[in-house]
């Protein structure tokens, strides 16, 4: 079999595959556009970390590939340096410079020289974690202790409020976990964050693809009333099934006000086992802090009727494939998969390990809570009907 000549992209062809990377094509599709295996993709994606690398622009003072190009013709003519600076509009030095700098009269060429300059122009712009150890200590600990880059930094604006060099963004954390070259933060790192990926993705939904069938008297999520909508109202829950190998399944239940956090182990899907650790859920917890449920159509709810009279609490259904009317639990689903990643067998896990995992979750700050915690949102909540 013949190999394949090695391609080296050109510029447009870079930027057609940082477009179709942005639009989550796999790197796969993507080597298939130029009959390439994905392998040739790849080096180009990790080299940044998966952020596509800004366009990089030329001064008008800076010669151009054009200009060097008659350099080239002017030399290969034997022109003097002030009949080619006369004709390009150009100072005699420039060219003598030009010329000095890439290899002189006999060896210059444009196409070399023009590269050579580009890469002799780059100045990359120092990372704001380079040099400044503690907050790096800071950022390492935080994300050991399994905290997002984003909870870092919200919270490092309220910890050092009045102290500029403690602020960094979240972007720059990833971006200094993703690009190695700016050596800040340790690689070993990356397997602290959710995703545990070597280079960003972007965000995109998916759907379970499981098979939903009727459920007999579903409430649908239309009937739910606006006070559950609003989320100014404590008490309305969302809830799902996490599946891992050996068809093992952990119970999550998140509070729609406060993002609180519930999980449940449970031997298997079926609704008498679903429904029973439900109800044992529900039975914790003050009447006035579980008024609702949302689920969405799996059949291991197809006896809901059983949970609302053994409870009072109402369930609504979404619709059919429509995730995002289950916001909450389907974010929490994925921080989940830090914990319990998928494959992997949930049944080895104790209640008390599913406790442990729920506390840490309800401990950390919340974006969506002013850097608040569900714990603390939560027991608000159980406080003003004490």
């Amino acid at each position: 079999m013949k190999q394949r000549k090695r391609i080296y992209y050109n510029a447009q062809q870079r930027a057609l595959i940082w477009d179709r990377y942005k639009q989550d094509d796999s790197v796969h599709d993507i080597a298939r556009l130029f009959d390439r295996f994905h392998s040739s993709i790849l080096g180009i994606i990790h080299k940044t970390g998966g952020y596509r690398p800004p366009e990089r622009t030329r001064s008008s003072s800076i010669l151009s590939l054009a200009e060097r190009e008659e350099i080239s013709r002017g030399l290969a003519s034997n022109l003097s340096f002030r009949a080619i600076a006369r004709k390009l509009g150009r100072a005699p030095s420039t060219i003598s410079r030009e010329v000095r700098r890439h290899g002189g009269l006999k060896q210059y060429r444009a196409n070399k020289a023009d590269a050579a300059a580009w890469e002799n122009a780059k100045r990359p712009k120092p990372c704001k974690l380079s040099g400044n150890k503690a907050l790096c200590s800071i950022i390492a600990r935080k994300m050991k202790a399994a905290w997002s880059p984003q909870q870092i930094s919200g919270w490092l604006k309220r910890k050092y409020p009045d102290n500029e060099e403690f602020h960094v963004s979240h972007e720059t954390i990833y971006k200094t976990l993703y690009i190695q070259t700016r050596g800040a933060l340790k690689k070993e790192l990356q397997k602290h964050l959710r995703t545990q990926r070597a280079v960003r993705r972007s965000k995109s939904a998916t759907l379970k693809g499981k098979g939903l069938g009727k459920i007999k008297d579903a409430i649908p999520i239309s009937e739910r009333p606006a006070s559950v909508e609003d989320r100014a109202v404590p008490g309305h829950w969302e809830g799902d099934l996490i599946q891992g190998s050996h068809n093992s399944y952990i119970v999550t239940l998140v509070e729609r006000h406060s993002r609180y956090v519930m999980l449940a182990k449970i031997p298997n899907n079926k609704t008498s086992t679903v429904i029973k650790a439900l109800i044992k859920q529900a039975q914790k917890l003050p009447m006035e802090l579980y008024k609702s449920l949302t689920w969405d159509l799996g059949s291991e709810l197809s006896n809901h009727k059983e949970f609302t009279l053994a409870t009072d609490i109402k369930v609504y259904f979404c619709d059919p494939k429509s995730p995002w009317q289950r916001g909450s639990n389907e974010n929490t689903n994925r921080l989940l998969r830090q914990y319990f990643p998928k494959g992997t067998d949930l049944g080895v896990h104790s209640q008390l390990r599913l406790n442990q995992v729920a506390r840490q979750l309800n401990e950390r700050p919340r974006k969506t809570l002013e850097y608040e915690t569900p714990a603390e949102r939560f027991n608000q909540c159980v406080a003003s009907i004490g």
